[in-house]
């Protein structure tokens, strides 16, 4: 079981900023991938950022160049930097946690709400 708790989602004006980060803790597998997604009413939920346990990351289109996530391994913690924020980026940002050696497991945080007024 591994717990993952998100913070730092607020109100902010377009082209703020914010920082989101979210713990783990729990039975947390040395290699994993940790993730940030996000969710609007009525939509899919979308992959917005990844990072490996080796650092490696990847974004989506529509938040590269704005938005960066780094992690603290020491901390089981990962943190999204997002910058020059837009409406569209109004949604509530889960945190993800996937590990794929040996077996598969995957945990989700409970969310926190991140909404950008225009």
């Amino acid at each position: 079981q591994v717990q993952l708790v998100e913070s730092g989602g607020d109100l902010v004006q377009t082209g703020g900023s914010l920082k989101l980060s979210c713990a783990a803790s729990g039975n947390i597998f040395s290699v994993n991938d940790m993730g940030w997604y996000r969710q609007t009413p009525g939509k899919q939920r979308e992959l917005v950022a990844v990072i490996t346990s080796e650092g490696g990351t990847i974004y989506a289109d529509s938040v590269k160049g704005r938005f960066t996530i780094s992690r603290d391994s020491a901390k089981n913690t990962v943190y999204l930097q997002m910058n020059s924020l837009k409406s569209e980026d109004t949604a509530v940002y889960y945190c993800h946690y996937r590990r794929y050696l040996f077996k598969n497991e995957e945990y989700w945080g409970q969310g926190t709400q991140v909404t950008v007024s225009s």
